[in-house]
């Protein structure tokens, strides 16, 4: 059953908080707290962790119905977005170990709060959300505070922090950190509620509404459109989301209130961007964070020896990749892709390389090894090489450049300046209207960068024989050249570097050596190096046989060669919570030899998790 909730005092910021709080906050305990706008609650057959689905459930193939698929209820969505954020982020495979070597898919009864919040300066909010359990111990007060990996929307991350906070009793904070699925239909003029459902402008209050010019048409992305560079704000995210964590405990348990910082315990957890957000929250000022868990993070830190941006290596990787990859061995590469579907393509980016001068050799082979020399020189390993082919075949090196070019020079809609812009499409991708049904799962099914849940990417410069290159290298020339909207991407890069903890506190940064989207060499390991002289508790778990997309170890190829992410992510917060309870030392360092389940299923034994 479903209740919704409007506070009286809506959402509120600074000061004004006060007037509704008997308690005045403590300096530094809690600052610019954000009132709970709708309070839902979940128990028995629609719980906190996985909206009653189960195990069995969230390995279903076919995504929860809707029983009006042009207008699902908020309870429809809800579970929905669940399922798919689920298969996103974890193995749940039936070999793959999930609920039995590692996680908990275990029923979590409790309520969910839920607002929109903005962080000083910004123009469209961020989601937060607090997920409270039934039996959250008043007496042991403790939050888990994450943020979603990807762009995905608020519950980009619960794969992440629930299975391991919401069992222990523990609240759990969500930030969309300012990206998500808040879809804008320009056509319509329709985007998303609070909820999730479908509204109008003008008649709803909408999650987000993008600053067009008159007429445009298509769909505004939030991470790409909403002219606020989120990136340089993640860690004013997760604080507040923390921040909005304790007035929903306040609200939850009035009776045991005030929740603070100082009588309450935080601990920050994310993977890939929700990792580098969270190791951005340890850059805010205060004592209000006491541990913070990384795995894979997207961090840049700056003028650090080997540190480059996500932008960089990712123009790199889509101009390259798909040349170098030639290069090496047919069995080295895992499935999907095919490598005799893709040959052709990846040879044909051979030859218009070599026509722009960007590779040497008279042929295929010798162009190939030329792009994979120049990889290798800026340091990519063939480890990353091999786990980034994923990326090639779902041609996700171009879908993250063309929203993040986007994010980073805070252009609007119609703005892009190469030419690129969303929209529902035809098969044969020419731009059309989206159908109702299809906007209304924008909110559920969308990862927050195209293509994907119905919008495609529309790009302008296609043209024959290698359609995308002549975007692809308009987009690494907001990287490297010297225009003024190159200077302008280059400037929002910029406001994205790490400037590293200012309080010492444990810090467990986890990354798998064979990661093919961030890998380690450009962001953990020069960061890790760097914040250490900032804060000496910086530890760093290096993981073999590990690459980013824990989802994708139910492929065959992938799950028999790669082990998981996740269940370091547990250890390293069991360890870190264990520390804080003053029960152990701080994790070590480690180099983590852990094996692969080949044709066999994973087994906790084979992880070599360190202890």
């Amino acid at each position: 059953m479903n209740a919704n909730l409007r506070m009286s005092c809506g959402l509120l910021l600074g000061a004004a908080l006060t007037a509704c709080s008997s308690t005045p906050p403590k300096p530094e305990a809690v600052a610019h707290m954000i009132q709970p706008q709708r309070v839902t609650e979940h128990r028995g057959t629609d719980d906190l962790l996985t909206a009653g689905l189960g195990l069995d459930g969230l390995r279903a193939m076919a995504a929860p119905a809707f029983a009006d698929p042009a207008n699902p209820t908020s309870a429809e969505l809800r579970r929905r977005a669940i399922w798919g954020n689920w298969r996103g982020i974890a193995d749940l495979s039936l070999t793959g170990g999930y609920g039995q070597a590692y996680g908990s898919v275990a029923a979590v009864p409790g309520r969910e709060y839920s607002a929109l919040a903005k962080v000083p300066g910004a123009a469209q909010p961020h989601r937060v959300l607090v997920q409270v359990p039934d039996d959250f111990d008043a007496t042991r007060r403790c939050v888990v505070v994450t943020a979603s990996s990807g762009s995905r929307g608020i519950y980009g991350a619960i794969a992440v922090a629930a299975p391991w906070g919401l069992p222990k009793g523990c609240a759990v904070a969500y930030t969309d950190k300012g990206a998500g699925t808040d879809y804008f239909d320009l056509d319509e003029q329709k985007g998303a509620r609070e909820d999730g459902t479908v509204g109008e402008l003008g008649v709803d209050p909408l999650a987000f509404v993008p600053d067009a010019p008159v007429g445009a048409g298509g769909v505004a992305v939030k991470h790409a459109h909403s002219k606020d560079n989120p990136e340089a704000d993640w860690g004013r995210h997760v604080k507040q989301a923390a921040e909005f964590a304790l007035a929903a405990l306040d609200q939850a348990f009035p009776q045991a209130a005030p929740f603070r910082f100082d009588n309450t315990r935080v601990i920050a957890v994310g993977i890939s961007n929700g990792g580098g957000a969270v190791l951005r929250a340890s850059e805010e000022e205060g004592e209000w964070l006491d541990a913070v868990v990384a795995g894979e993070p997207n961090i840049l830190a700056a003028d650090a020896p080997g540190a480059r941006s996500l932008y960089d290596y990712t123009t790199e990787a889509a101009l390259l990749m798909p040349c170098a990859l030639l290069h090496l061995p047919a069995d080295t590469l895992p499935q999907p892709p095919l490598r005799g579907q893709v040959e052709p393509v990846w040879t044909a980016r051979c030859a218009m390389l070599k026509a722009a001068g960007l590779v040497g050799g008279a042929d295929a082979k010798a162009q190939a090894a030329s792009a994979h020399a120049q990889l290798k020189a800026n340091g990519w390993t063939d480890e990353a090489l091999v786990a980034g082919a994923l990326s090639v075949g779902f041609d996700l090196w171009r879908a993250v450049a063309v929203t993040y070019a986007s994010a980073y020079g805070r252009y609007g809609v119609a703005e892009h300046p190469c030419g690129f812009a969303f929209s529902a499409q035809n098969a044969d991708f020419p731009a059309r209207t989206a159908s109702a049904a299809e906007r209304a799962a924008w909110w559920s099914d969308g990862s927050g960068i195209p293509p994907g849940a119905g919008v495609g990417i529309v790009d302008t410069k296609l043209a024959a024989p290698d359609f995308t290159l002549p975007g692809l290298q308009c987009l690494r020339a907001l990287q490297t050249g010297t225009g003024e909207d190159a200077r302008r991407v280059q400037a929002g890069i910029a406001q994205t570097a790490a400037r590293f903890p200012r309080t010492r506190r444990p810090v467990v940064v986890i990354h798998g050596l064979d990661d093919g989207l961030v890998p380690p060499a450009f962001s953990s390991a020069p960061y890790v190096e760097a914040a250490r002289a900032a804060n000496p508790d910086v530890r760093y778990w290096q993981v073999r046989h590990a690459q980013h997309f824990d989802g994708f170890l139910a492929l065959p190829a992938y799950g028999a060669r790669y082990v998981p992410l996740l269940p370091y992510v547990y250890a390293a917060l069991d360890q870190v919570n264990a520390t804080l309870d003053g029960s152990r030392e701080l994790p070590a360092n480690a180099l983590i030899n852990a094996n692969p389940r080949g044709a066999g299923s994973v087994e906790l034994s084979q992880l070599a998790i360190p202890r």
